[in-house]
């Protein structure tokens, strides 16, 4: 997502004190740092239909440049379609008809909330009303942002989402998304909070892409900050939820290689907000994951790559299936 518009205000200039809780979720994911590292030496390979994307170490500073042809093509061609029979969280039943498989997560509710909808272009009125967050009101959603080649974010998060679901369905968790596509525009930050606490969900995870300047690189998880205010109150839910984001957090890195921010997070790929509907209305524990930047052209050959978003996939579920099993 784009730091712009309901619930992406841009975080402070001051750089973050380093606050004893931050330096031990940092030392959470510090062993894990050690597979970025390896990953440094010896490259990512990219897709099997096109040439391996190298993840570089220091970002790049000239301006972004767009994708190339081919990785456009994987952004359309390798999406995992929906499986049939499969519905949102705004229904009673799990994604699936049936009970979940049996599996080490039997029993473990996970609602994926991709972050905006592939419809919010065409109802950018709707979107644009206020809702209520707790602290303040907020603009209902937004478009989200987009590589410089046009694959936007609403694709890659609902992308992204339905890999997900499928790793943790294989675990045995029932599983449901705020939306698949299903709706024309939305749901409202509000709405996704409420989804969430509806299910009664053990772990919610939103998922995102950002929009910042080209040479800003990485990955970072958006943590709640401790809010007590209208509707909102956070407290009981801040403990799980950074337990949640920093086991996400060490497996994304392990997994698929990405360096945590280099421009938000003071190097941890954890930051905390006060400012975010979806997270100051949750009831259970729930995190935001920032995948990437979109308008950088190296991070954009990753979103835009299948393989390295089903890498993605795999990060998110093993931390969420950490978290769950304590």
């Amino acid at each position: 997502m784009s730091y712009v518009g309901p619930d992406f205000d841009p975080p402070q200039p001051r750089r973050p004190r380093r606050r004893p809780l931050v330096v031990a979720l940092a030392a959470l994911v510090a062993g894990t740092l050690l597979g970025w590292a390896v990953y440094e030496a010896v490259g990512v390979p990219g897709d099997s239909g096109g040439a391996a994307v190298s993840v570089s170490g220091s970002p790049s500073r000239s301006a972004s440049a767009a994708p190339s042809g081919s990785a456009s093509a994987s952004a359309r061609d390798d999406g995992k379609k929906p499986t049939a029979g499969t519905a949102s969280a705004t229904s009673p039943s799990p994604t699936r008809s049936g009970a979940a498989a049996s599996g080490p997560l039997r029993g473990k509710v996970v609602v994926i909330d991709p972050g905006h909808n592939p419809g919010n272009f065409q109802h950018t009125a709707a979107i644009n009303r206020q809702v209520d967050i707790g602290t303040n009101r907020k603009e209902c959603d937004t478009t989200g942002t987009s590589t410089n080649s046009g694959y936007t974010e609403a694709r890659f998060t609902l992308d992204v989402a339905h890999r997900l679901r499928d790793l943790l369905q294989q675990q045995g968790a029932t599983v449901r998304l705020t939306q698949d596509g299903d709706r024309p525009y939305g749901p409202c930050v509000d709405e996704r909070a409420r989804i969430g606490n509806t299910a009664h969900a053990d772990a919610v995870v939103s998922i995102h892409a950002d929009g910042s300047a080209a040479g800003n690189r990485g990955f970072h998880v958006i943590l709640p900050e401790a809010v007590h205010a209208g509707a909102a109150d956070t407290r009981p839910i801040v403990g799980p939820s950074r337990d949640l984001g920093a086991r996400i957090a060490g497996n994304f890195v392990r997994v698929t290689g990405s360096a945590p921010s280099n421009y938000v997070g003071d190097g941890t790929g954890l930051v905390t907000r006060k400012d975010l509907g979806g997270l100051n209305l949750s009831t259970v524990p729930k995190v935001f994951i920032e995948c990437g930047n979109m308008r950088d052209s190296k991070d954009a050959a990753l979103l835009t790559s299948g393989a390295w978003r089903q890498k993605a996939a795999q990060g998110i579920s093993e931390g969420i299936v950490s978290f769950l099993r304590g």
